[in-house]
């Protein structure tokens, strides 16, 4: 028998048809009214979800031009401090001339209520730009294809254009805030004004923070000398199972992500001797736990510890320890990478605490000595992106510790001397070397030189000390723990210096 020519394809089928038919029926697939109602709706009625959207949504991401034209609306009512809701929206686009042409006051209305929820406000508006940009691609693709079929048509020109018109998209996406890097984009008003320099530490005081918001805490030291216990304090301080960790406060957390890698059971062990079975139920729903090795090092999957704390929910990740988090410490290459991973979780709310060690060679250094950066293991990029490095000195196994704060977030905590009670997990700051019990000691007062003296445990005491021990008056003063009188003026000898007392109201509740 006589094989028969093949059957031509149905080209009315194929996917490169650029007919009006196929057009039309590929643009009903690449819209979602309701997500854009969703999105303004929701936009209307909070603020906050209209700062977190425009930085998902830009220059003509809506399908219908009516909602284009409301959402620069709401950007420019935002802009101006004015509110947002229905009314005040209808009432500018009517000055405008626009109302109608959108679908008048009842429309805006219709909008307020099309949001199911305002905490859903940045998935809808990922729904609106995601299929914004698919409509983009087709119509690059549909080009590309006409381009093709034009007789005499010129594979190098078509190929230079796509490029071209490559660059120009990725130029646009960045600049209109559609591109994957626009999140991090913002004018520089809200650079410096949204800060977050008002937010509440995470632990510590406005002026003393041990760990702020957004910025990584390191706790580094020599084995032995209780940075686990230490972590353990402020992981549960974070729990809600107590309130503060050296005398100052800790916020609380959502939940708590902890990267178990290095012994894990003797990890377990120590977290064990503050635990009680009355915290169950908040250890099992707010803390959970990675035993042993990760999947990957984080600086080879930089994205690592972002997907794991949204796998988990956690607000909250430790490390612990950063040698077994990172392929090597010494190398600057994966320093910068793993420095690339942390910011990555910063950037997507989530708050890092790691656990470090101290370099070998300076191990025996002489006991007291004020450690420094460099003492710290590794690349000098470990310690460049933290945010706070706090160095617990001492002997493996002593009770009595040394507690420096080598980079700071504001003003700068410690030294502190304290004691750790290794049968129960707890460290306080030693009292005598509190400054008010030590006011409270000197009845007739003490100078700066004076409280320098008896901190730094130096006859002599260096000028950083002095000008510590002053920070530490003033802030006193400031609370009203302590009185300062200020010393007499005097001749060549420079006068007396003032004097700090405690407050009498602090010592009579004393």
């Amino acid at each position: 028998m006589v094989q028969g020519r093949a059957t031509p394809p149905d080209v009315s089928s194929s996917p490169w048809d650029t007919g009006p038919a196929t057009l039309a029926a590929a643009e009903e697939t690449l819209r979602d009214v309701d997500a854009e109602r969703a999105v303004l709706g929701a936009c209307m009625g909070n603020r906050d979800a209209l700062d977190a959207v425009r930085n998902i949504l830009g220059e003509g991401s809506f399908y219908r031009p009516a909602h284009e034209t409301v959402w620069h609306k709401l950007i420019a009512l935002h802009s101006e401090g004015k509110p947002t809701d229905p009314i005040v929206l209808a009432d500018s686009l009517r000055a405008c001339g626009d109302l109608e042409r959108v679908g008048g006051a009842v429309y805006m209305h219709q909008l307020f209520d099309a949001v199911p929820s305002i905490s859903g406000a940045e998935y809808y508006a990922q729904i609106v730009r995601d299929m914004a940009d698919l409509r983009r691609l087709r119509a690059s693709a549909i080009r590309t294809v006409q381009l093709t079929q034009e007789p005499g048509a010129d594979p190098d020109a078509i190929r230079s254009g796509m490029e071209t018109d490559a660059r120009t998209e990725r130029e646009r996406a960045l600049a209109s805030g559609q591109g994957r890097l626009s999140p991090h984009m913002v004018d520089g008003w809200r650079f410096v004004s949204e800060t977050g320099a008002q937010e509440t530490p995470l632990w510590g005081t406005p002026e003393q923070t041990l760990w702020g918001s957004g910025e990584s805490l390191m706790i580094v030291g020599p084995p032995g000398v209780g940075k686990t216990t230490l972590a353990h304090q402020v992981i549960l301080a974070r729990l809600g199972l107590q309130e503060t960790v050296l005398d100052m406060p800790v916020a609380p957390s959502k939940r708590v992500l902890y990267l178990a890698m290095d012994r894990h059971k003797q990890i377990a062990r120590a977290l064990a001797r503050s635990i009680g079975p009355e915290h169950e139920s908040v250890l099992r729903d707010k803390l959970c736990v990675w035993q042993g090795p990760l999947p990957a090092t984080i600086d080879k999957e930089p994205e690592l510890l972002a997907d794991l704390a949204a796998a988990h929910q956690a607000d909250t990740i430790v490390i612990d320890s950063l040698k077994d988090a990172v392929s090597t410490m010494v190398d600057d290459a994966q320093a910068v990478a793993f420095h690339n991973a942390r910011m990555r979780a910063l950037r997507n709310g989530v708050e890092i605490l790691e656990l470090h060690h101290q370099r070998k060679a300076t191990a025996d250094a002489p006991r007291g000595q004020r450690p420094t950066l460099d003492r710290v293991y590794g690349s000098t990029w470990i310690t460049s992106g933290a945010g706070s490095v706090l160095f617990v000195a001492g002997e493996a196994g002593d009770p009595a510790v040394t507690i420096h704060q080598l980079k700071q977030v504001t003003g700068e905590v410690g030294p502190l001397q304290v004691i750790h009670d290794h049968e129960r997990g707890t460290t306080t700051v030693e009292p005598t070397l509190d400054a008010v019990t030590i006011l409270r000691a000197h009845p007739s007062g003490l100078t700066t030189r004076d409280l320098a003296a008896i901190l730094s445990r130096e006859t002599v005491p260096g000028r950083s000390d002095v000008e510590k021990a002053r920070r530490q008056l003033e802030r006193l003063v400031k609370s009203g723990l302590a009185t300062k009188a200020e010393g007499a003026a005097g001749g060549a000898g420079g006068g007396q210096q003032a004097r700090y007392q405690v407050s009498h109201r602090h010592l009579a509740v004393s």
